[in-house]
């Protein structure tokens, strides 16, 4: 494919200085993958994308999370992006795009399109194609302000649990023992859904928290790795858990779910979710999901006066921070921190 490259100078000298020296730029820009600052974003977006997808195959990354930057890419970044060369890829164009995007579509799929964007250029980058990645330039993103994390308290974790069990449906979809399973653990529903027997030891009181349960397009239910971090997440049971589970009936199986749908398999996290939303009702309960379960723990074990990190361990965090920000419904901060500055500040005792 040949293309015509043009330049204009104030005098026919200057214009063909001009042209030879974006002929060097253009030479120079192609890192030897075909890329250059002429390529189009669309061209370099379908060469990241295939690292996605490898990245997904290999483990690295979660199917769901591939599948959703394959969605914004196609139905939001390259309708704006994907015609424009690299080189024309700056940081006022995207900050306006991004502006634009976020009146239109939220925060949540702006910032999703603004990583997409970052990768699709870093990888520009990396081929030589541009010399350097202009959306760690753009604005941050700033949405409404973040909601205090609500967890039930000691009374309203009794009345749930009295209300599924005298709800025919909710205890035939054993909606009472999931919630006492995910209180237990604080694990995400994908994650609870996806234990079998064979990962429990009720002698050692524990249970290794290694799979997810999710739903890929096209596909259908997987059982898939954690792909979180590299380790094995092992997690202490509480008594009430490990006496919940022995007077369960186990499977046929070791391998068999701990938490079945109606045959027997494995039960879609979505249509589990479906069921808690059916099951809180109107009035009362409209407020909680499966993730009230994951914030309640989380809170409890705040409560009892353990760490961000070992909160963050149990929660499968990297980062205590996002366990504190997100998790933690507590508004209160430690009341001995109060008299650690008394003792520190106050009159100083007689000798």
């Amino acid at each position: 494919m040949t293309r015509q490259v043009q330049r204009t100078g104030p005098t026919p000298a200057a214009a063909r200085n001009n042209l030879l020296s974006s002929l060097q730029e253009r030479r120079h820009n192609s890192g030897g993958s075909g890329l250059s600052a002429d390529s189009s974003f669309g061209e370099a977006a379908d060469l990241w994308l295939v690292g996605v997808v490898h990245a997904a195959d290999m483990g690295h990354l979660s199917p769901n999370t591939a599948q959703l930057y394959a969605l914004q890419l196609r139905n939001h970044v390259l309708p704006a992006l994907g015609s424009l060369r690299l080189r024309e890829i700056g940081v006022g164009r995207l900050d306006d795009f991004l502006r634009r995007l976020q009146r239109t579509s939220g925060v949540a799929t702006t910032k999703t399109c603004r990583t997409v964007i970052s990768g699709v250029m870093g990888l520009a980058v990396r081929h030589e194609a541009v010399q350097y990645n202009p959306t760690r330039e753009v604005s941050r993103i700033r949405g409404s302000r973040r909601k205090v994390p609500r967890a039930l308290t000691r009374e309203e974790r009794e009345r749930w649990l009295t209300a599924l069990e005298a709800d025919p449906q909710a205890v035939r979809k054993d909606l009472p023992d999931l919630t006492r399973w995910m209180l237990a653990t604080g694990v995400r529903i994908g994650e609870a859904l996806a234990v079998s027997w064979s990962e429990v030891d009720l002698d050692a009181r524990s249970v290794e928290i290694d799979w997810k349960l999710i739903r890929i397009k096209g596909e259908g239910l997987r059982r898939v790795p954690r792909v979180k971090d590299d380790s094995d997440r092992t997690l202490p049971l509480p008594q009430f858990a490990v006496d919940m589970l022995r007077r369960r009936q186990p499977g046929t199986s070791v391998h068999d779910p701990l938490f079945p749908d109606s045959i027997g398999g494995w039960r879609d996290p979505s249509n589990t979710s479906r069921d808690l939303r059916t099951a809180r009702g109107t009035t009362g309960f409209t407020w909680v999901t499966s993730h009230v379960f994951r914030k309640t723990c989380a809170t409890i074990l705040d409560e009892a006066g353990m760490s961000a990190r070992d909160i963050a361990d149990q929660l499968g965090h990297a980062r205590p921070s996002m366990t504190q920000d997100v998790y933690m419904g507590r508004k209160i901060v430690n009341p001995l921190t109060a008299a650690a500055l008394d003792a520190a500040m106050g009159p100083a005792s007689a000798e």
